[in-house]
């Protein structure tokens, strides 16, 4: 006689119908599938991989409604979904990234067997490593249930009632003397390396994103006006490309475009920071040589590992120096209290006594 299937663990574990988890002595599971009239197939120790296999021996694999089949929808060229539509770029490219790894446990699985325990599991257990990424893959995964349940392949948001792992924002800004070092030796290095030092010091004057410097041209530079003309970034809909910051050029700023015409060798380059073959720098291009050159720079102790920063630190450091020699904080957020709670990391506050 076989072994009845224990149904207390094919439910709290979220498996499909006719699934048996068997336990085993050193707390896991061994799964198996029980077709009709048949023998009872071993599907190893991997819940997700045993998921998978039954969906391929089932004929479930028909990608309508599976979760790959939701996000195909959902990023569609020719019919995006409204919320796809007003993503940044910068978000796009954020999500498509999360996608390639929620593809590897669940993009064959229809979204309507997704439940909150498996989404829990992903997020706490198998992403525990990458608290950050699983957070925003966690985000994408509950745009994608909202956007199921518009087509009418799932009924709730399985993501609802998973915490995420939560981050608290960055509290140290790159100190002025290790700036300066690692600019300098940037400088020293090949030309792109140049380009790289240029963009650092150049946030670190006005403060733009990357996802506003990396477009901007040399017709948005009005030296005879003294200004930088650039549109606002995660602006959302009729404030989308709206909302433009006009930079007063410093006498520090000043002195960087100058340099920078300096090796403006070709006159119908329109980049103020671009690549070897004069064009705009890509997100991921731009990412990918700055974090060689951390690494390169660390290597010939021009940057030590405790002085490491990410070039976002260089937004938080425009804006701490900012308050410091205005008293004030700059406008570069919609909301003035993300400017305060992430961007703003002086330690000492000054005020007057009665």
């Amino acid at each position: 006689m076989s072994r009845p299937r224990d149904k207390q663990s094919q439910i709290a574990l979220g498996l499909l119908p006719r699934m048996e988890a068997r336990p085993r002595k050193d707390g896991s599971f061994s799964f198996r599938y029980h077709p009709v009239g048949g023998k009872p197939i071993a599907l190893g120790t991997d819940r997700i991989k045993a998921l998978r296999q039954v969906l391929d021996i089932t004929g479930q694999l028909d990608e309508t409604g599976t979760l790959k089949w939701v996000w195909e929808k959902w990023t569609d060229e020719r019919r995006p979904s409204p919320r796809w539509k007003k993503l940044s770029d910068g978000t796009k490219d954020d999500y498509r990234l999360a996608w390639k790894q929620l593809a590897k446990t669940f993009g064959k699985m229809l979204i309507s067997q997704i439940d909150a325990p498996m989404v829990a599991r992903y997020v706490h257990i198998e992403r525990a490593d990458s608290p950050r990424r699983a957070d925003i893959e966690k985000t994408l995964l509950s745009n994608l249930f909202k956007y199921g349940i518009t087509l009418g392949v799932c009924k709730v948001n399985a993501t609802i009632g998973v915490e995420p792992h939560g981050s608290e924002s960055r509290t140290v800004s790159p100190k002025a003397e290790v700036l300066k070092r690692f600019l300098d030796w940037l400088a020293q290095q090949t030309p792109q390396r140049r380009i790289i030092a240029f963009a650092a010091e150049y946030v670190s004057l006005a403060g733009n994103r990357q996802v506003e410097f990396l477009p901007l041209t040399w017709m948005q530079v009005d030296r005879a006006a003294g200004e930088i003309r650039t549109f606002r970034a995660k602006q959302r809909g009729k404030k989308r490309e709206q909302v433009i910051e006009v930079i007063s050029i410093s006498p520090q700023l000043s002195q960087l475009l100058d340099r920078l015409e300096a090796i403006r060798s070709d006159r119908e380059c329109l980049y103020v920071f671009p690549t070897r073959d004069r064009n705009q720098y890509t997100a991921d291009g731009f990412k990918t040589l700055w974090q060689r050159s951390v690494h390169a720079a660390m290597k010939a102790g021009a940057l030590k590992a405790e002085d490491r920063f990410t070039f976002h630190d260089l937004r938080a450091y425009y804006v701490t120096l900012h308050k410091q020699q205005t008293g004030k904080l700059p406008d570069i957020h919609k909301n003035p209290a993300t400017t305060a709670r992430v961007y703003d990391r002086n330690t000492e506050v000054p005020r007057a006594s009665n």
